[in-house]
């Protein structure tokens, strides 16, 4: 198959994507809780980049530096990534949920010179106790707070043009951080390059945008997959987006995809689980809706078997990673298939290796492989040679997912290789967990695992062993729940706390988490 469609010219930029939509045509359509709506044309959301660009310019930022984007789901969000990628700047997404340790560690591990977040998650910042060298800005908008500088004043004056910088098509664009099992996230860097190829894979084949559509993808910034949907495919497509600011309601999100007459939608599978139960769902109309796409864990049969029964919409099942973009995907789905992860969207990238990185026999259980040279993988680990190399065996990036494939060249997921833990679309690292945990006085040892949960996929369940004379008790559970939210982001709490007299070991003294998972 010829590749060059997939690969950025030598000088390339992801903004350029996006600039050549400039017209008076709707970009984002915005509404909140409370029913207040926003738009914005493709020439505004451009315009206001392109001074927000200027403004940081102005403070000395340049091509290369770092800035941590701590936002939410407003079109501010959208001109200040497509400002940074004008500039040349890499944006290190940075989700809302994220607690004060969390964030130290990505400013220092990053070397970030400047933060922009909207204004009621300054104080998470402002908590932070460990020093931040590298950090020059603190940069807030929505409302004015005494010692960060106002992005709506420092854009207030500045050009509606810019000379988007020229950055190489291997130049950072995003460094994104994702759990492991041990130890800190990792962070995943991608290139200008990398968008280049997502936007050709990910929209018009797993998505199937087209200029005329109104999508809605609901993933939050902070997260790699708002970099995928709401932002790339999406405005790289020329569409126009629709962003709600509001909690998930299966009613109301019904509710939204018929008023608003969305085309395309793209959300997790635990928001169609919630959807697909409600005894009323035959109530609403999804005509318009030719497209629905699912991602972050499998989907289950029952769900699509609702979706397509009610509205005869085939819920397009998709797997992908943080380090890569939409790897398989269920697009013209053959009814004995359903329940699969679908096909490869580029068959010769994708394999099932063994642990020596040789493709294994049909059927056989192996780890799903990506080759090495696939025009979208992410570039390294940063500053970690050592994690980088590790997750290659022979010509293949290995993912860590366990799968068969059949003789069709369909994919069956049998779960993770390793332990981390996926929950409602969000990837969880046990350590993470187990680290906040150990830091409680009560607590001598404990161990995270995945625990199965009929919405979420999965849950996170800890083991803890107590010290002499701590006695288990329902309080005791509730303290140390919140006392892991208040030390990491609030989704990683273990939603199941068992106390045990002592944790199953090997020889060498590590922990077990495989006989604890088998624990009822």
């Amino acid at each position: 198959m010829d590749l060059n469609h997939l690969l950025a010219p030598e000088h390339y930029n992801i903004a350029n994507e996006i600039d050549k939509h400039f017209s008076e045509k709707q970009a984002l359509i915005w509404e909140n809780e409370l029913g207040e709506r926003k738009t914005i044309t493709y020439s505004e959301l451009i315009k206001r980049a392109n001074k927000l660009a200027n403004g940081l310019k102005s403070l000395g930022l340049t091509k290369g530096d770092r800035v941590i984007v701590m936002t939410t789901r407003l079109i501010e969000s959208y001109v200040i990534y497509l400002a940074c990628l004008k500039a040349g700047i890499v944006i290190s997404p940075a989700s809302e949920m994220l607690r004060e340790k969390d964030l130290a560690y990505r400013l220092n591990h990053s070397e970030a010179k400047a933060i922009i977040t909207y204004h009621p998650f300054a104080k998470e910042f402002e908590n932070i106790t460990e020093t931040t060298p590298f950090l020059q800005f603190r940069i807030s908008f929505g409302q004015e707070i005494p010692g960060w500088l106002s992005m709506e004043n420092l854009i207030d004056g500045e050009p509606e043009t810019f000379q988007t910088v020229d950055t190489l098509k291997d130049d950072y664009a995003f460094l994104a951080y994702t759990s492991g099992t041990t130890g800190m996230p990792k962070g995943v860097v991608h290139s200008h390059g990398w968008g280049f190829a997502h936007l050709r894979i990910a929209a018009p084949k797993w998505l199937n945008i087209s200029e005329k559509d109104t999508v809605w993808a609901t993933a939050a910034p902070g997260w790699q997959k708002w970099v995928w949907s709401p932002f790339l495919s999406i405005l790289g497509s020329g569409a126009t987006g629709f962003v709600y600011n509001g909690r998930f309601q299966p009613h109301k999100y019904l509710k939204l995809l018929q008023d608003q007459k969305i085309n395309v939608l793209c959300c997790t599978p635990t928001e169609y689980r919630m959807m697909a139960k409600l005894d009323d769902i035959s109530n609403f109309n999804l005509s318009q809706l030719h497209t629905a796409v699912s991602a972050g864990e499998a989907l289950n049969r029952e769900v699509i078997d609702i979706f397509k029964n009610e509205f005869n919409i085939q819920i397009r099942d998709g797997y992908g990673q943080t380090e890569s973009t939409l790897l398989i995907a269920n697009l013209n789905v053959d009814s004995k298939k359903i329940g699969s992860m679908g096909q490869p969207l580029l068959l010769e990238f994708l394999e099932v290796v063994d642990e020596t990185g040789q493709p294994v026999p049909v059927n056989e259980v192996g780890t799903i492989a990506i080759r090495k040279d696939f025009p979208a993988l992410f570039k390294l680990y940063y500053k970690d040679i050592e994690k980088t190399n590790s997750a290659y065996r022979g010509n293949y990036f290995l993912t860590g997912d366990r799968a068969t494939k059949d003789e069709d060249h369909y994919f069956w997921f049998q779960g993770r290789n390793d332990d981390v833990i996926i929950s409602s679309g969000y990837t969880i690292g046990p350590f993470e967990v187990e680290d906040a945990l150990m830091k409680h006085e009560t607590v001598k040892e404990c161990a995270v695992v995945a625990a199965p949960d009929p919405d979420r996929g999965n849950i996170v369940k800890a083991f803890v062993v107590l010290k002499d004379n701590v006695e288990p008790n329902e309080s005791l559970v509730k303290e140390l729940q919140q006392f892991v939210k208040k030390l990491t982001a609030p989704y990683k709490y273990p939603r199941v706390i068992q106390f045990v007299e002592s944790l199953p070991k090997t020889d060498s003294g590590k922990i077990r988490r495989v006989e604890l998972r088998n624990v009822n």
